[in-house]
């Protein structure tokens, strides 16, 4: 066989995994890490039934990988028991770099370099010595049969980037069993080093090469909403697969023993499939190398045949059987939960002493400096969490999930996490989404025929409005099209067809100037004919609007900004064009001006 292990400027890069009756999934996983640039790969397994062993065997023969059976010491579970024996490996102990992670679990190299060489060159170039990389969760894909299709390529769908309970880590990092143990999530420093000066040594980026925040470096795993990055690096994990795999996997059972693991919860859990993702397609050519040269060879061919055999006989007598029914019955039901409702097992409470009586010296005094020094600035990746409510678009909203629906003042809205930001989500399922601006547009639009309304959102306070008043009709302006379909499904939920129109454009158009006036607004008032317009102050910059015909106009509606030069700007601007200002917008969060 010609291939060989890669050989890395940076050393030794060693991935460390722990398998139990892998054989259909080795294959791939192996050949996939190996295309983003492993040197090594090692891996201990206990209890193997389907050829995952002998697999591995046939793989250190060839010289690309290494294997290690996992000798079980009673009490204790397979997983922390593998990490154990790896603390004492020769082969780990001399690695330069060290990430452990699990078989359904892949690297996903987003860095502009596309490989593990390339990451590392940036991080080590930043003088950091390790990278947090996130789980993205990836869903079943709405595939329910066995498929001998590669995982990466079957399964392309997964949670929204900001889902919180998708956030676990692994951790990629510089290893020194001197001051290490290692750990699943991430290594954990010697007791005997935290004091010692080590601690400020460690310098760790998170999935996006920014600085993780110091904390880290003592406890935890789980990345937070200001350490949160993939713009390098994602971890895509497959943790369910198609539903025919799920019932293979459940009755094989898995590296950590855990009896309840697979059941519709956790299925509801990780069955996300949200936002199409195919970032790690960008491995698929060299993968697809490495792996055919891996069947090459006449040992692992066969045994990889035998291993898929084998799983497809034992699949096909067991959905002979009631059991299979009733699992895949129970599995596309636990399908049906929108991602809103999920729940998952909740962490245990913080217990602030007891945290406080095993932090060392070092990071109780990391503790006390300000807190602009030690949090991180949120990945600029997902857009002004802050300010919009949207995430940054086109958002694709064709993937078709459950999505709960919420009412906010007696209007549905789809509660979407693939749209709305986290804080506009949570507000959105309490029921007060831009609920200030929700209690004032009844009242201000009564006598009102025709509303435009443009303010960069979906038109949730023009649509409540349509919904109180039978006789109003409404235009909702949106340059971005996902939003624009956003607003026809909430028109839809709720009666409102015919009543509401959309234009979908920019309020200035390319050529417009100041004095030609900002065209794409007076083509929507020359078109619609509004005698209310609803608009935000930051939206367009008052000079353009005094071109535009405003003559139909009776009343204006203006989002007020804490900037108070702009909104006295607009105020000289609908003053000069007839308007009166009839209320401030210091409670309401929108000034009113009517015709005088």
């Amino acid at each position: 066989m010609a291939l060989t292990r890669h050989k890395s400027p940076h050393g030794t890069v060693m991935a460390v995994s722990m398998m139990k009756d892998e054989a259909p999934f080795l294959l791939e996983w192996f050949a996939h890490h190996l295309a983003v640039g492993f040197t090594d790969i090692l891996v201990y397994t206990n209890d193997c039934t389907d050829g995952t062993v002998e697999m591995l065997q046939r793989l250190e023969e060839l010289g690309l990988g290494y294997h290690r059976h996992n000798v079980i010491r009673e009490g204790v579970k397979p997983q922390p028991s593998a990490i154990a024996h790896a603390e004492n490996e020769p082969l780990v102990a001399a690695a330069d770099w060290v990430m452990l992670f699990d078989a359904d679990e892949f690297l996903c190299i987003n860095h502009p370099s596309g490989t593990l060489d390339g990451m590392l060159a940036d991080a080590v170039a930043r003088d950091a010595n390790g990278i947090v990389i996130t789980w993205r969760i990836f869903g079943s894909g709405f595939v329910t049969d066995w498929s001998r299709a590669p995982v990466t390529e079957q399964y392309l769908y997964a949670a929204p980037p900001l889902w919180r309970m998708g956030w676990g880590v692994k951790t990629l990092f510089k290893y020194d069993p001197e001051y290490w143990r290692l750990g699943i999530h991430r290594p954990k420093i010697k007791n005997k080093h935290l004091e010692d000066g080590f601690p400020d040594t460690v310098r760790w980026l998170n999935g996006s090469g920014q600085p993780m925040e110091d904390y880290f470096k003592f406890r935890g795993w789980r990345s937070i909403r200001r350490t949160l990055g993939y713009d390098w690096a994602q971890l895509n994990h497959y943790a369910i697969k198609s539903i025919d795999s799920y019932a293979i996997r459940k009755f094989r059972g898995n590296v950590n023993n855990k009896k309840d693991k697979y059941n519709a919860d956790y299925w509801s859990l990780q069955d996300r499939n949200e936002v199409r993702d195919e970032k790690i397609s960008r491995h698929f050519a060299r993968r697809r190398e490495i792996m055919n040269e891996l069947l090459a060879d006449p040992v692992l061919g066969r045994l990889h045949e035998a291993a898929m055999q084998r799983v497809e006989a034992r699949l096909e007598d067991y959905r002979k059987t009631d059991a299979y029914a009733e699992l895949k019955e129970s599995l596309l039901r636990a399908g049906e939960v929108p991602i809103t409702q999920v729940t998952a097992k909740p962490p245990q409470a913080r217990d602030p002493l007891k945290i406080a009586s095993l932090m060392s010296e070092v990071e109780k005094k990391s503790g006390s400096r300000p807190v602009e020094e030690r949090r991180t600035k949120p990945s600029a990746e997902f857009g002004d969490m802050t300010g919009s409510p949207y995430l940054p678009g086109p958002v694709d909203l064709s993937s078709p999930v459950p999505v709960e629906i919420v009412e906010n003042r007696g209007l549905k809205v789809p509660a979407d996490l693939r749209l709305f930001a986290p804080d506009a989500l949570e507000t959105l399922i309490a029921g007060k989404f831009e609920r200030r601006a929700a209690r004032q547009i009844v009242g201000a639009t009564v006598d009102a025929r025709r509303m435009l309304d443009a303010t960069e959102g979906f038109g949730f306070v023009a649509q409540l409005a349509a919904q109180a008043h039978p006789a109003l009709r409404v235009m909702i302006q949106q340059e971005r099209s996902d939003l624009i379909e956003f607003a026809r499904r909430v028109a839809e939920l709720n009666g409102l067809v015919g009543r509401v129109s959309y234009a979908n454009g920019p309020l200035v158009m390319p050529g417009d100037s100041e004095e030609t006036g900002a065209r794409g607004l007076a083509h929507c008032i020359r078109d619609f004919r509004p005698d209310v317009l609803r608009i935000g102050a930051a939206a367009l910059a008052p000079a353009w609007v005094k071109a535009v015909d405003l003559a139909p106009l009776k009343r204006v509606l203006l989002l007020r900004e804490a900037d108070e030069a702009l909104a006295e700007a607009w105020n000289d601007v609908l003053t000069a064009a007839g308007f009166e200002r009839i209320s401030d917008g210091q409670k309401s969060g929108t000034s009113e001006y009517r015709r005088s």
